[in-house]
């Protein structure tokens, strides 16, 4: 019994080597019968047939992952093995001119990032100086700036238009629309300028006292109202306050009309937008609702129009 065993044993065993010894690419899927001169490489972790791989399939793969960069790492997809790269030595010429490459490769984000602050920081400088003179007139502005101590121009000019961005962040109607909702029941001149809605929601918290009152931040708009609020402040004072002999103070006069009358046209605004909320209703899907709202959408303005452009 032990005789007959024993070679079905040794069968199994030397089967189970062929297989572990059988090379196959797992990138071309080849294997030793298909190209006896190729060489071959184990560089990750993995075991069985995933562990070889032709040098030059490999070579190629890495080349692809890498994207140009020589130096980055590149690790096997199945057992995360960073692979073992060895580079041939080049001689002293190619090495320092290597060290040089890397570090203008390192450098170059940091010169990009300061050329870039520089044009901002002179732009504001440039932006600055063209406010003063706008605000004060350009044959005085520029005898101020002449006889002003330039590290006070090199600081004092960029903080205007940075001044002006900052302003313009100031969400100061909500807090007046607020103090107004919250006054208007104990002033009846406010409760008939500002009528409430009535609760749709609840009675005991109507819907429109938690709605919010903050609009999203757009960074372009606020940039362009920042930029251009001194030309309108300018345009506006020459306008309303033509009397006043100092360009100064016409410029300031003006500003703080515009600033009062689109404040107040902000905050009319907003509280016809919160009562048009707290009014909206989401209604039952059917078909008389349905040619309810393409009814109410044809009465617009801009749905007449496209149906006359239609017809």
């Amino acid at each position: 019994m032990a005789t007959t065993g024993h070679p079905r044993h040794v069968s199994k065993s030397s089967s189970t080597d062929n297989e572990e010894n059988r090379r196959n690419c797992w990138v071309c899927f080849a294997s030793d019968e298909d190209d006896r001169m190729a060489l071959w490489v184990k560089p990750c972790r993995c075991r069985g047939t995933t562990k070889w791989v032709h040098q030059s399939c490999l070579q190629r793969w890495v080349d692809e992952k890498q994207q140009g960069n020589a130096m980055a790492p590149v690790r096997c997809p199945q057992c995360n093995t960073e692979y073992v790269i060895l580079f041939p030595q080049m001689g002293p010429v190619v090495m320092v001119m290597d060290l040089i490459d890397e570090f203008i490769s390192r450098s170059c984000p940091f010169v990009a990032a300061g050329v870039v602050v520089g044009s901002v920081y002179w732009t504001a400088v440039t932006f600055g100086a063209v406010t003063v003179m706008q605000v004060v007139g350009h044959r005085d502005g520029l005898a101020a700036m002449e006889q002003a101590d330039p590290i006070f121009l090199l600081v004092g000019l960029p903080t205007i238009p940075l001044l002006l961005i900052m302003g313009k962040m100031v969400r100061w109607e909500d807090a007046v629309l607020r103090f107004l909702r919250s006054s208007a029941v104990r002033l009846p001149l406010l409760k008939r300028l500002m009528p409430a809605a009535p609760p749709l929601v609840s009675p005991a918290q109507p819907y429109v006292d938690t709605l919010p009152l903050n609009d999203p931040v757009s960074a372009t708009r606020v940039l362009c109202g920042a930029l251009l609020f001194p030309t309108v402040a300018t345009l506006a004072g020459r306008a309303l306050f033509e009397s006043v002999p100092s360009r100064l103070q016409r410029t300031l006069l003006g500003a703080a009309a515009f600033v009062c009358v689109k404040g107040a046209l902000k905050i009319y605004h907003k509280h016809k937008q919160l009562i048009r909320l707290s009014l909206r209703q989401v209604l039952n899907f059917d078909d008389e609702n349905a040619v309810r709202v393409r009814q109410s959408g044809a009465s617009r303005p801009e749905a007449a129009n496209d149906a006359d452009d239609a017809q």
